[in-house]
């Protein structure tokens, strides 16, 4: 059987725009620079790496949450919309949607070009009857994707709580732009992450083997070879914990020693201890995530929990404008 031509869509913001925004981070105080560069091809094999780790709840809960929330998708959904993935990666949970969906169309974005790819030639193959586009976009800076036909019930996929790495403003204006995406009646089917124990958080975070420190201090590898800077990233120690009042995992790289960092034609000092910001995990409750997303123009249709209240799939509604019926 012929494999579907995948129609391919290349907005990837470029070795100047990481070169901006890393000199921005470290120019800032504190110092800070945006989770979405850890996704190079290598980031996005070592986040496939931490999926798979006895500690890292959060995948293998929402993969039984789908499963269970199948039948109840099929029916609040239908069939024949287009499915668009953010942050697709390895498009592991999309495969249970698109069996029981069996939508017009797939939609893969991701901000790595070489791992978007191979995922989205995968999927064509594996789903010959499937319309199979990709579209290499950074949707923190807005979604704007030629193959999304407005004639079509668009629903928006966003598994693995990514929405937690975004602030809460950054998330509200994310899901904006999803509304616009979906338009009225649209949907946006979520993975967000819950408020539990602290114990798991830190452990999710901080796995034995080291996989979540080598993806964080892969981001140092990254900058050493695009942007040709002199950074040791074995010079930074992996450190992550759970802010309380803030109800967020933080990630941080902590300079072990005093050293100076080049970067294009800018120095930067660090002191012992001296860290980078470069990721924030947001922890919900169900109806905390229900206000947010109903700041940005969305009600919770359906949410769907493990036993344990871990994690939470929600499925979400755009409402229409004024005067528009629903889908």
């Amino acid at each position: 059987m012929k494999t579907q031509t995948i129609s391919f869509y290349d907005a990837h913001p470029g070795a100047a725009n990481l070169l901006q925004e890393v000199l921005d981070g470290l120019n800032a105080s504190p110092r800070a620079i945006p989770a979405k560069f850890f996704y190079d091809e290598r980031g996005s094999e070592l986040f496939d790496r931490i999926c798979d780790l006895p500690e890292y709840y959060q995948t293998r809960t929402e993969l039984a949450i789908l499963q269970r929330a199948l039948p109840d998708l099929v029916r609040l959904i239908g069939e024949e919309c287009l499915l668009v993935e953010l942050g697709s990666g390895a498009s592991k949970k999309v495969r249970m949607l698109l069996e029981e969906l069996r939508p017009s169309g797939y939609v893969g974005v991701d901000i790595s070009r070489e791992f978007l790819l191979a995922s989205a030639e995968a999927l064509a193959r594996d789903y010959p009857w499937l319309q199979v586009h990709a579209a290499c976009v950074d949707f923190s800076a807005g979604l704007r994707i030629p193959q999304c036909d407005d004639n079509v019930h668009i629903v928006a996929f966003f598994p693995g709580s990514s929405i937690g790495n975004f602030d809460a403003p950054d998330a509200v204006r994310l899901m904006r732009d999803v509304g616009e995406l979906v338009g009225p009646g649209g949907h946006l089917l979520i993975g967000v992450d819950l408020k539990k124990p602290v114990g798991l958080l830190n452990a999710a975070y901080n796995d034995s083997a080291g996989v979540t420190a080598a993806f964080n201090r892969n981001l140092l590898y990254r900058i050493r070879t695009e942007l040709d800077s002199d950074v040791d990233p074995q010079a930074f120690e992996h450190y992550a914990f759970y802010n309380p009042s803030l109800a967020r995992i933080e990630m941080h790289l902590v300079s072990n020693l005093a050293q100076v960092v080049h970067v294009a034609d800018q120095a930067f000092a660090f002191a012992p201890g001296e860290g980078i910001h470069t990721e924030n995990s947001y922890k919900y409750t169900v109806d905390g995530f229900g206000d947010l997303a109903a700041r940005a123009g969305f009600r919770q249709q359906a949410v769907w929990c493990d036993e344990h209240k871990l994690f939470s799939v929600q499925l979400l509604q755009n409402q229409p404008a004024a005067g528009q019926p629903e889908s």
